[in-house]
């Protein structure tokens, strides 16, 4: 199996839920894992801070650094970078993971909403890759993996939620557009999705009946890994479902199946998928 030893990983949104699973993977492998995210200190409702998701990246073998840090602020995002090179040497991987959500629709999102979403998904993530970007170009292998899906253009998914959709597909625009603005240099670009829903802690807390039914967190995080560790121009511009990346990576469908947290209960498929047959956008892997 092909590893990340060594290699520095820089994470944002990595103080919980698929953020601290793939740093924790890619820690366990003997990474450096730059955690990049806002909550140092302990949040009054959902579990999970930089410092605790640090120890665990260290008891797994990894090296770890905490970067507190706001994706508004251009500045903090240039500081992140800096540490990650000052500290490591470089940086080999990008996880743009963060991203926050609502569920209004056109009539009912407040301005205050509306910025959040596109400045934490759409500008956060833009300029997180853009100071990233000298140093992956100087990386051997490097990778910028985004946390999007592919673009679904069912309708249902912009009149049900309009705002998050729109800044949710500027993030998978950008995996796009990076993967041919930088073939040249040698920068991959991919999409990472969950089929399903994630057991992360902001479900338990908000929405206990779906926890049950959810997969494993585990579940991205060895996706990540995989699709991480694979020759950068081999995987560039696809957009990979977590249990696809597995079963190309070989893992068999029983072995896929033992993520799920309840022998029986099964979440619905996730935001931006169809059931039963899902279109097929440029650049998409399997579909």
């Amino acid at each position: 199996m092909k590893s990340l030893k060594g290699k520095t990983v820089l994470v944002t949104g990595a103080s919980r839920g698929i953020g601290a699973e793939i740093a924790k993977r890619a820690a366990s492998d003997g990474a450096n894992v730059v955690l990049a995210a806002k909550t140092v200190d302990p949040h009054p409702k959902l579990p999970g801070t930089l410092p605790a998701v640090a120890e665990e990246c260290e008891k797994l073998g990894g090296k770890a650094l905490v970067v507190q840090m706001d994706l508004r602020e251009p500045n903090q995002i240039e500081e992140a970078a800096s540490a990650a090179v000052e500290v490591f040497g470089g940086i080999d991987v990008l996880v743009n993971n963060a991203s926050v959500q609502t569920f209004t629709t056109t009539t009912d999102t407040t301005p205050k909403q509306f910025d959040l979403l596109f400045d934490i998904n759409a500008r956060g993530t833009f300029f997180m890759t853009q100071a990233c970007l000298p140093h992956l170009k100087r990386a051997k292998n490097p990778h910028i993996l985004t946390i999007a899906s592919p673009v679904n253009m069912d309708p249902r998914w912009f009149a049900e939620r309009l705002p998050r959709t729109i800044s949710k597909y500027a993030m998978s625009m950008m995996v796009c557009g990076w993967a041919e603005e930088f073939k040249e240099e040698g920068v991959a670009s991919t999409g990472l999705w969950p089929r399903h829903a994630v057991a992360t802690m902001a479900v338990k807390v908000f929405s206990p009946k779906t926890y049950e039914g959810c997969r494993d967190p585990r579940i991205m995080a060895d996706a990540a890994h995989w699709i991480l560790s694979q020759p950068a121009m081999e995987v560039t511009g696809r957009f990979f479902l977590d249990d696809e990346a597995l079963t190309e990576k070989g893992i068999p469908q029983s072995e896929i199946d033992a993520y799920w947290l309840h022998p029986t209960k099964r979440s619905r498929t996730s935001s931006f998928l169809d059931f039963d047959e899902r279109l097929t956008p440029l650049g998409s892997a399997g579909a």
